[in-house]
C-alpha cells in the first residue's frame, strides 16, 4: 500500500509540475503587465502607466514585445523548484506528525498547519529567485539582466527581500480551504434542502466545484493583496538602475522596507493603492487555476491512452509468441 501511494503521489506531483511550467509559460506576460503595474507607485497624474493595457502598448509600441517573457526562465526554475521542496517538504512534516501523535490520520486543521510549515520552508529556499524573478519583470524592456547577474549584483539579504512578507502569504491556501468549505457545505446545504433529507449529496458537481475555487481563491487574493503589491514594491527594480544600462558605476541599492513602502503608497494613492491591480492579480489567479485543471485532465487521460495502448500492444505480442 505504502509503494503504490508513493508512485501515485510521485505522479501526481509530476502532472502538478508539468500543468504549473505550461501555465507559467502562457500566462508569463499577463503576469510581468501586472508586476510592472503592481510595481509604479505615484499620484494618478504622475503614474506611467494608468491602466494595465498601457504595460502592454509600451511593449508594443517600443517593439519589445519579447521583453514580456524576461524572466521566464527564472520564473519556471522557481516554480520548479518550489514545487519539489514543497512535496517533499509537506511529506517529511507529514511523516513526522504521525510519527510523534501516534496518530492514523491527519485532521484539517493539523493538514493546514503542515501545508503552511512546508509552504514557509519554500518560500525561504526559494526566495531570491522571486526576488529576481521580479526585478527582471520590472527591468526597462530589452534591458533585464541575467540570473547570476541579478542575484549578485546586490548583497544576499538583498536577494531575500519580502521574504517576511512571503511567509506571511503562506496562509493564503488557509483561508481559500476555509472560504472553499464554507461555500461548499452552503451550497450543499441548498441542494439538501430541495431534496429528501435523507439523500445528501456527496460532493460537488466539476463545474460548481471550479466556479467555488474560483470565488474562495478570489477572496483570499482579496484579503493578501496589500501584502501582494508592499511585496512586489519591495522587490522591484530601482528605476535608476534602466537608465545607464550598466554602463556607469553601479549605485547603492535603495533600501525599501516595508513601513517605508506602506508610507509611500498611503501618500501618493490613498487606501485604493494597496489594491492597485486587484484585478489582474484575480484574473491571472482564475486563468492559472482553470489552465492547471485543464492541462493536468488532459495528461492524465493521454498517459491513461498511453497505458491502455502499451498494454494492448504487449498482449498481442505475447499471444504472437504462444501461437508461434
Amino acid at each position: 500500500m505504502g509503494p503504490a501511494r508513493t508512485k501515485d503521489e510521485e505522479s501526481g506531483r509530476r502532472v502538478d509540475l508539468d500543468g504549473s511550467l505550461v501555465s507559467t509559460t502562457l500566462l508569463y506576460p499577463l503576469d510581468t503587465c501586472k508586476t510592472r503595474y503592481q510595481a509604479e507607485v505615484g499620484a494618478h497624474g504622475r503614474r506611467k502607466y494608468r491602466n494595465l493595457s498601457d504595460v502592454l502598448w509600451e511593449a508594443i509600441s517600443n517593439r519589445q514585445v519579447l521583453s514580456l517573457y524576461q524572466g521566464l526562465g527564472t520564473k519556471n526554475l522557481q516554480s520548479f523548484i518550489a514545487q519539489f521542496v514543497y512535496f517533499y517538504g509537506y511529506s517529511y512534516f507529514k511523516r513526522l506528525y504521525l510519527k510523534k501523535s501516534g496518530a492514523i490520520k491527519i485532521g484539517t486543521k493539523a493538514n493546514l498547519l503542515l501545508a503552511a510549515a512546508a509552504g514557509a520552508c519554500t518560500a525561504i529556499v526559494t526566495q531570491p529567485l522571486d526576488t529576481a524573478a521580479s526585478r527582471m519583470q520590472t527591468t526597462s524592456f530589452g534591458k533585464s539582466k541575467g540570473l547570476w547577474k541579478t542575484l549578485t549584483e546586490g548583497t544576499w539579504s538583498d536577494a531575500f527581500d519580502g521574504l517576511g512578507i512571503s511567509l506571511l502569504l503562506t496562509s493564503n491556501p488557509a483561508i481559500q480551504y476555509t472560504v472553499f468549505d464554507q461555500l461548499k457545505q452552503r451550497h450543499l446545504g441548498e441542494k439538501l434542502d430541495k431534496r429528501d433529507k435523507g439523500s445528501s449529496p456527496e460532493a460537488l458537481s466539476a463545474f460548481s466545484a471550479f466556479l467555488v475555487g474560483a470565488i474562495s481563491k478570489s477572496v483570499a487574493t482579496f484579503l493578501t493583496y496589500p501584502a501582494i503589491r508592499c511585496k512586489v514594491m519591495i522587490q522591484a527594480a530601482d528605476p535608476d538602475d534602466d537608465d545607464d544600462g550598466g554602463a556607469s558605476k553601479p549605485r547603492p541599492k535603495s533600501q525599501k522596507t516595508l513601513p517605508a513602502v506602506f508610507l509611500a503608497i498611503w501618500k501618493s494613492e490613498g487606501i485604493s493603492g494597496f489594491f492597485k491591480g486587484l484585478q489582474a492579480q484575480i484574473l491571472k489567479t482564475v486563468l492559472s487555476s482553470a489552465l492547471l485543471l485543464m492541462i493536468k485532465e488532459k495528461i492524465t487521460k493521454t498517459t491513461w491512452v498511453l497505458i491502455l495502448a502499451i498494454r494492448k500492444y504487449l498482449l498481442l505480442t505475447r499471444g504472437r509468441l504462444k501461437s508461434a
